[in-house]
């Protein structure tokens, strides 16, 4: 009979600590997200620089003359 209520008494605390656990981490996840939204967000409004390069191939007398 003691082990049953030990048991009970084990559970009970484990609840205790167990659901506002659930609920602090589910909180925790909400915020996370709308900061990971915040983020994407600013990084869509930025202008990234662009840098284009041209130029000709060199062609194999071209190569073997800078050697």
């Amino acid at each position: 009979m003691k082990v049953r209520k030990n048991l009970e008494a084990v559970f009970l605390a484990a609840a205790f600590v167990a659901v506002p656990a659930s609920f602090a981490a589910e909180k925790v996840q909400d915020l996370h997200a709308a900061k990971a939204a915040a983020i994407a967000a600013a990084a869509a409004e930025t202008n990234v620089p662009v840098v284009v390069v041209t130029g000709h191939r060199l062609s194999a007398a071209e190569k073997l003359a800078q050697n």
